[in-house]
């Protein structure tokens, strides 16, 4: 039985599924990212932190408070996702303006808010540290090369938030 043909390739059809329909999640993903603006504003924000809590260790974090970090990152970029394809579902209904698009559209909109407001808080709550921040400034300050970067990232950062990859999207 186990050595039956068939059988192999069923296995075999069904881990081709699997890999595909990860391939269409990632579509998803980079689709909300090429034309959803706060998709980008969500991505840039949480790179940045992430990037200076796992760059420097100024600031001291558990495990326990990277997890409520990364729980809460997920949350506001899996509604931003739901979000994006509430919307394409009402436009694909038509582009006419109706009470019921304007409802699902703005309580879509609002979860994300919510989750977002939310995660900030979190966030603010972890990382309140005034003396881990009074050392990364005496970092940059130190590191005039390190500002410029930053400088720089910031920069590009907001071309890449309003601008996506150049690609004509909604930019909502």
């Amino acid at each position: 039985m186990a050595n039956n043909p068939d059988i192999r390739n069923d296995k075999m059809k069904d881990l081709i599924a699997l890999f595909k329909s990860f391939g269409y999640a990632f579509e998803g993903i980079f689709t909300a990212i090429k034309t959803e603006r706060n998709m980008r504003i969500h991505i840039s924000c949480l790179l940045y932190m992430f990037f200076f809590l796992f760059a420097f260790d100024f600031f001291e974090i558990t495990r326990t408070q990277f997890a409520i970090l990364f729980v809460a990152s997920g949350l506001v970029i899996g509604a931003e996702l739901i979000n994006t394809s509430i919307e394409a579902v009402v436009d694909l209904h038509g582009k006419e303006h109706t009470e019921f698009g304007k409802i699902a559209k703005d309580c879509a909109a609002g979860a994300v808010l919510v989750f977002t407001i939310f995660s900030v808080l979190a966030g603010i709550a972890i990382m309140w540290q005034p003396e881990a921040f009074k050392q990364l400034f005496q970092y940059f300050t130190d590191n005039l090369w390190a500002l410029g970067l930053f400088i720089i990232s910031i920069i590009l950062d907001t071309i890449f938030i309003f601008f996506g990859f150049g690609k004509k999207g909604k930019n909502k």
